[in-house]
């Protein structure tokens, strides 16, 4: 193998790591605004069920079945984490119309005032990071997002 070849791995390698790094320091952040914008809905939401809270919110309503499965959670952990939603007035639960042992989930409309306020403001503090880039970098930030998100 030649130098040239020798070094264009070097690079890559350092390149890759580097991108670990970033990509590592993103999910710290990710957790970081999760628990902030936990405390910001309730002093005792925690992050776990702020993450189910805005995943109901988005989908308009849910079961404990179905957050169990997407987040891979105990059912317990999720039944725990709904308990506690009700308890804090985040969250309303009525029986499915096509399965009385089920229980359709959706969030209180004050939960959903909280979260459209922390949407708009994330969303100014992310716009405010990528206004410094390209629309050419944004398409490829996009693009490496979308494919870890695929993985």
């Amino acid at each position: 193998m030649a130098n040239g070849e020798t070094a264009a791995y070097a690079d890559v390698d350092e390149t890759f790591a580097e991108f670990q790094e970033r990509l590592n320091l993103v999910f710290a952040k990710a957790r970081s605004l999760w628990k902030e914008a936990a405390a910001r809905i309730h002093p005792d939401l925690q992050p776990s069920g702020y993450k189910l809270l805005t995943f109901i919110a988005r989908a308009g309503s849910a079961n404990a079945h179905r957050l169990a499965e997407c987040f891979e959670m105990d059912k317990s952990v999720v039944s725990r984490q709904v308990r506690m939603l009700e308890d804090l007035g985040l969250l309303e639960s009525r029986p499915d119309d096509q399965d009385g042992r089920q229980r359709v989930l959706t969030a209180t409309p004050a939960a959903c005032e909280a979260l459209d306020g922390l949407k708009s403001e994330n969303a100014g503090r992310l716009r405010g990071v990528l206004d410094e880039l390209t629309l050419e970098e944004m398409q490829a930030a996009s693009k490496v997002f979308r494919l870890i998100a695929e993985l």
